[in-house]
């Protein structure tokens, strides 16, 4: 399993209803809009995560991180990422997504990673957890 994930900050004069507005409901349905099937071939899973700067409990500051948003896509192999990310730039479809990016985010000059991750056992006896998705709730 592999992870990206990007982040973003929104265009200055957008607030952040807007913001998240636009992505949940014209960004993030682009390639679906533009006959993509399935919208992103070989993902797994597509979350968008907002970010509400909070205060820090030591310091008792708030910081603005520098990011509205952490978009993550998970991969099953490295393979279905690279495949994608062609897929993303490729001459037909690049110039349709660099149109809706500038509705839309700040800068196309943002930061992608892919992740590496380790989960550490948090259940009461010390054994491993999961996180249980519940959608509708």
């Amino acid at each position: 399993m592999l992870k990206q994930i990007c982040f973003f900050r929104k265009r200055p004069d957008m607030t952040m209803d807007a913001f998240m507005d636009y992505y949940e409901n014209q960004h993030s349905q682009l390639a679906k809009k533009m006959g993509a099937s399935p919208a992103i071939p070989g993902a797994v899973r597509y979350v968008r995560r907002y970010l509400v700067p909070e205060k820090n409990p030591v310091t008792g500051q708030v910081h603005d991180c520098g990011y509205d948003c952490i978009m993550e896509i998970w991969w099953n192999s490295r393979e279905d990422f690279e495949r994608s990310q062609a897929i993303i730039a490729s001459p037909e479809r690049l110039p349709m997504t660099k149109a809706d990016e500038e509705r839309l985010f700040a800068s196309h000059d943002n930061p992608v990673a892919t992740c590496i991750e380790y989960d550490s056992p948090m259940g009461p006896n010390g054994e491993a957890t999961h996180v249980e998705l519940r959608y509708g709730a």
